[in-house]
């Protein structure tokens, strides 16, 4: 029982010291759309998929993460849905890999081909770690989506993915980061896939 206890203590260490050594957040960036030559980025309200409705408390974070965000990008938040000019769709999942070259180690998607909630926040901040008794640290992965549409005409005007990759486990403060990193060049064109790195918040 000792030397179980003993192997869990160590492998939560391995991931801890992980999270505290990152200092910046390099991410895999694809951008894709035209925004409109002259037109400022405006107001904004977030709109929200029936299957974010279900979880408002994991949306309302996700969303808080992509704010800073859109707001460095120019974008301010409506009062109310009437006022805003385009509507914002955000979203964050994570998943642990098997292996850097598994089935899971290639990234790729199709626009808003893999969207989901996934395991990032629960009820302690995040959750979705499994704590083996290997002393190899796993290979996770982050990835944060964001569209943008007219409210009006309802077209998609800008759609955006940042993809982090890391040993070890996750916290949930690259989140913002990654947001930052996904409107780094916006509105202009970029070339996707791109590595776009951002330093990380201090915890508080």
């Amino acid at each position: 029982m000792n030397k179980t206890l003993l192997l869990v203590v160590l492998s939560l260490s391995v991931l801890m010291t992980g999270c505290a050594g990152l200092r910046n957040v390099t991410s895999e960036v694809s951008s894709y759309g035209s925004w409109p030559t002259g037109r400022a980025p405006g107001q904004y309200v977030f709109e929200r998929l029936p299957s974010q409705q279900a979880n408002t408390e994991l949306q309302t974070k996700v969303e808080a993460a992509a704010a800073p965000a859109l707001s460095a990008a120019g974008f301010k938040l409506a009062a109310t849905p009437d006022q805003a000019d385009v509507l914002v769709q955000v979203s964050a999942q994570e998943q642990t890999l098997s292996s850097p070259y598994g089935p899971y180690g290639a990234y790729g998607h199709g626009p808003y081909g893999r969207l989901g909630m996934g395991g990032w926040f629960g009820t302690g901040g995040f959750s979705g770690v499994g704590l083996g008794l290997s002393f190899e640290p796993p290979l996770t992965q982050a990835q944060v989506d964001l569209l943008i549409r007219d409210r009006r005409s309802n077209q998609v005007l800008y759609e955006t993915h940042a993809v982090h990759r890391r040993t070890g486990g996750l916290d949930a403060r690259l989140l913002a980061p990654m947001f930052d990193a996904a409107l780094k060049d916006f509105p202009t064109p970029a070339i996707s896939p791109r590595q776009v790195t951002v330093p990380l918040p201090e915890k508080n």
